[in-house]
């Protein structure tokens, strides 16, 4: 066997599945019913996803500017951050029209191309202060694992 699998088998679940919250795209999303395949009850998986994915969103929220300059000063690499502002700024016209709330609804829609990660960069690129965005993309975030814990396990499973 290789050293990768025996890694992923001494692994715990709960680790696999914050790792996996956290990445972009699958987010809590796809950690949550990840988290009940192994195992672990829905509102466990819940929890760590939960904890997983809101790990990166300080850290993007404070470095992404930087990151962004930077990146943009390499003309190859111009384009694709361009391309991504772009494409962030118009998924976000009701964030920027309804401000917290319109950040907070937009990350806790359970669909993709939305989420914490989405949220995030939208935050930033619309110049939304910390102190507003990230309370707006944690209950978003709470209530998309909601959202997401209840159609995994269905409604009375989810608390018995």
């Amino acid at each position: 066997m290789t050293f990768l699998t025996e890694l992923l088998k001494i692994l715990s679940a709960e680790f696999k599945t914050a790792f996996i919250a956290a990445l972009p795209v699958i987010e809590l999303r796809g950690a949550i019913p990840f988290g009940i395949s192994f195992g672990l009850s829905p509102f466990h998986a819940f929890v760590v996803s939960f904890i997983g994915s809101m790990i990166p969103v300080p850290i993007l929220l404070l470095g992404i500017r930087p990151v962004f300059r930077f990146i943009s000063q390499l003309p190859k690499l111009k384009r694709f951050v361009d391309h991504i502002s772009v494409k962030s700024i118009r998924k976000s016209t009701n964030i920027k029209k309804y401000g917290f709330w319109g950040l907070l609804i937009f990350v806790a829609i359970p669909l993709p191309g939305t989420g914490v990660w989405s949220g995030t960069l939208a935050a930033v690129l619309l110049d939304i202060r910390f102190k507003i965005a990230f309370p707006a993309i944690l209950i978003g975030n709470f209530i998309a694992g909601i959202l997401i814990m209840t159609l995994s396990n269905g409604i009375l499973n989810v608390f018995m």
